[in-house]
């Protein structure tokens, strides 16, 4: 006991510990001076001697062991940054391991957050609060210290984890049509697991790519550590010369690559195609007519559906960076893509088109939209962070036409919602631009007349003279120019394409481009009827001589809309709709699915549950009458 008393002396003789609680600490020193703490501006306070100021941070000091040693990454472990790209070479059966430092975050975090600062006093003097003084703001980037010391913060993030499969074993042609197997991600916040894999039986997430992409987030509330890796691959079926190639993103923002895949659809529509050509755009990204985008926020890929090199790759967008056929060149020009933004629509809002050239003939193809990652630009409304957020969205299917009958055009004046396919002929109209030139020059002249004969009806009349007290003549205008763009301008299909009700034959007496004529059975079967034997359009027949093509039907409802928006003077009227080859030669009716099944003014190939692109006036009560102008 004696022994014991003296060594508790001698420590206290030695040592000199005084004892005190850090919620006891104050900003007030014994000589009561005043000091004002301003964040950021440490070096200009003067602080009475031996008052040490610190951030917040805590660094931890241990007198027996040497710095170097603590926080130090095990071996074979690559430590990662905040939005920092690890690539990557990684064989078959092998893995590579990454450290995320929960430190490397907090620091910063303190940096950027105005913490209070932490105060230490060496000398373990007692200090008295004094609650005269007042604290005192200089301006307004000063913010003044409490002068009750608040307890040091811990606080907690998220960290997003994503990787891209860049390349992989090829499959071998004459062995296998499937995707090599992917790769996978797995994730330890244990310090027990630094280096999870499969090996591993516990403390891990094991989450595998999908189509060459992962995604996975965890609370950074300690060291992340995590590892990629690439699975066995048999030399009989795969090129295993060809090694995985990965980017993998720590981020404490959000997944700086991701993909789509909720099942909802997709947010790229097709529009049409041609033989060589194909135009796809996007939903609307705005929310009203206001809103201006500067910057196109989306690229695209497309790539013939037969060719299996991106398969395995499909959600990944350095993948499809290199292998998609068509995609963004290395010099950063989009290639065989022609990008724009277009305001329209009943509210006009805006949209991204792509107008893809370059095709095959006749084929099946994906295109898959996409936002780069990293790069700094406007984007959705769901979008919220310009550092990473990039997205992979789901394939839009299209094909191309057989043969070149028809033509796409677009960017016409006064038809500035035609964007389709329509009656051409490569020998005479070489290119969509000079065919889009002649039914510009038609519609414009059908436009010019109309409008001559709307001037002698009385628009500004008062209520009692109107032609109508529900319609006006703006409302006369717009229906005309819905009606007079979709029938004057004819949607396009190709003759081989399967019978539908919405689909109309024409001009069947003239020959294919290439000479060949239809079949006899046909031509003996509906060879002289008027609505079969030429187009809606005779100027289609004499000008452009398309030889033999389908139409798709424009809406009843557009011809309807046209009677109850314009005077009775005027003369509009609607074929029965029991009428054989007055009404079902002339226009079609919409799906109750939404898919494309009769044209209109912004139509296009929708999904089927993309109900809300239906324009407005579908629905409308049907009207009997007798055809006029152009419906034959």
């Amino acid at each position: 006991m004696i022994a014991t008393c003296l060594l508790f002396i001698v420590y206290l003789l030695l040592f000199s510990p005084q004892f005190a609680l850090a919620a006891e600490l104050d900003l007030t020193f014994s000589n009561h001076d005043e000091i004002e703490l301003a964040y950021g501006r440490q070096e200009e306070v003067d602080a009475p001697e031996g008052l040490e100021l610190r951030s917040a941070t805590y660094e931890p000091e241990f007198a027996l062991f040497d710095r170097s040693i603590i926080g130090r990454v095990a071996e074979n472990v690559v430590s990662m940054e905040d939005n920092e790209v690890k690539k990557s070479n990684i064989a078959p059966d092998a893995s590579m391991t990454y450290v995320f430092q929960s430190s490397s975050v907090s620091s910063r975090q303190a940096q950027k957050s105005h913490m209070q600062l932490e105060l230490r006093n060496n000398l373990n003097t007692s200090q008295e609060p004094d609650g005269d003084k007042e604290e005192e703001d200089d301006d307004d980037t000063n913010v003044a210290i409490d002068p009750e010391l608040a307890p040091r913060a811990t606080s907690s993030s998220t960290l997003w984890i994503s990787a891209n499969t860049c390349e992989q074993p090829w499959a071998k042609s004459d062995q296998t049509t499937a995707a090599p197997p992917q790769l996978t991600l797995y994730v330890s916040t244990s310090s027990d697991n630094t280096s999870p894999g499969p090996a591993q039986t516990s403390g891990q997430e094991a989450i595998p790519f999908t189509e060459g992409a992962v995604m996975y987030n965890t609370t950074l509330d300690r060291d992340v550590y995590m590892s990629v890796y690439a699975p066995n691959v048999s030399s009989d079926s795969y090129d295993t010369t060809r090694e995985y190639n990965f980017e993998l993103v720590a981020s404490t923002e959000q997944y700086y690559f991701s993909y789509r895949d909720d099942g909802g659809g997709t947010d790229l529509v097709w529009v049409d195609s041609d033989a060589s050509a194909a135009f796809l755009q996007t939903n609307y990204l705005t929310n009203s007519s206001d809103q201006v985008l500067t910057t196109m926020p989306y690229v695209i890929f497309a790539h013939n559906s037969n060719n299996t090199i991106i398969n395995g790759m499909r959600n990944s967008y350095c993948g499809l960076s290199s292998y998609a056929q068509v995609r963004n060149l290395a010099d950063g020009t989009n290639g065989l893509v022609t990008m724009g933004m277009k305001q329209g629509g009943d509210k006009n809002l805006t949209r991204q088109e792509f107008y893809v050239s370059g095709l095959n003939v006749s084929s099946d193809y994906i295109a898959i939209l996409a936002k780069e990652p990293g790069k700094s630009s406007q984007k959705r409304q769901d979008d919220s962070s310009s550092v990473g957020g990039g997205i992979v969205f789901q394939p839009t299917n299209f094909s191309t036409k057989s043969s070149g009958a028809c033509t796409f055009i677009f960017n016409l004046t006064l038809c500035d919602e035609t964007q389709y396919a329509v009656p051409g002929n490569l020998k005479n109209f070489p290119n969509g631009t000079a065919l889009a030139a002649f039914y510009e020059s038609y519609t414009q002249t059908m436009w010019d007349n109309f409008d001559k004969v709307l001037q002698q009806v009385p628009c500004e009349a008062d209520s009692t003279a109107k032609y109508s007290l529900a319609r006006d003549c703006d409302d006369c205008k717009q229906s005309y120019k819905n009606w007079l763009c979709s029938v004057a301008v004819p949607r396009c299909e190709d003759f081989s394409t399967l019978d539908r009700d919405y689909l109309q034959m024409r001009n069947i007496g003239a020959p294919f481009p290439n000479g060949t004529t239809v079949d006899q059975k046909i031509l003996e079967k509906f060879g002289n009827l008027k609505p079969y034997n030429s187009s809606r359009n005779p100027s289609i027949d004499e000008v452009v001589q398309p030889g033999p093509y389908k139409e798709v039907l424009p809406c009843e409802d557009l011809c309807y809309e046209l009677v109850q928006s314009c005077p009775a003077s005027l003369g509009f009227t609607c074929p029965n709709p029991e009428s054989v080859y007055g009404f079902k030669t002339s226009y079609g009716r919409k799906s109750v699915s939404n898919s494309l099944s009769c044209n209109y003014p912004g139509s296009a190939h929708y999904p089927s549950d993309a109900g809300t692109q239906s324009p407005p006036w579908f629905g409308l009560a049907i009207l009997a009458g007798v055809v006029l102008m152009l419906a034959v």
